[in-house]
């Protein structure tokens, strides 16, 4: 199982990379060993700024759909795009190429109760 070390994590499954204001926002390697291959990725929500925890997107699965949620206050600026026509990049590499959203952090202080690799190790039971 993948967990990078320089990442943050969330309780739903999704991996944070913050760099300055702006986080990249995916699903992490067990989420998406769980959900099996991806069929579609959705997110209407380009050029809105949510709340942390709000929804966000939509993955969508063989046999599943899961909501995607925000795991940090801020306006999402860009969508991958690429994962329209190529939606297997999330299970192909959900750390690089299969990254979903970058989001304009509004709230730093959130950064601090997201969880290290540590913790979502311990989470999953990894």
């Amino acid at each position: 199982m993948n967990i990078p070390t320089n990442l943050k994590y969330t309780k739903d499954h999704e991996w944070v990379s913050v760099d300055g204001d702006v986080a990249t926002v995916g699903i992490t390697d067990f989420a998406q060993k769980e959900l099996g291959d991806i069929v579609y990725v959705e997110v209407e929500t380009l050029d809105q700024t949510l709340d942390k925890d709000e929804v966000f997107g939509t993955v969508e699965a063989v046999k599943t759909v899961s909501d995607l949620f925000l795991p940090l206050s801020g306006e999402i600026i860009e969508f991958n795009d690429s994962l329209e026509s190529d939606p297997e990049k999330v299970n192909t590499d959900p750390y690089g190429d299969g990254w979903m959203v970058k989001v304009k952090i509004s709230d730093a202080s959130e950064v601090e109760a997201l969880l290290s690799s540590e913790d979502y190790k311990a989470l999953i039971g990894a």
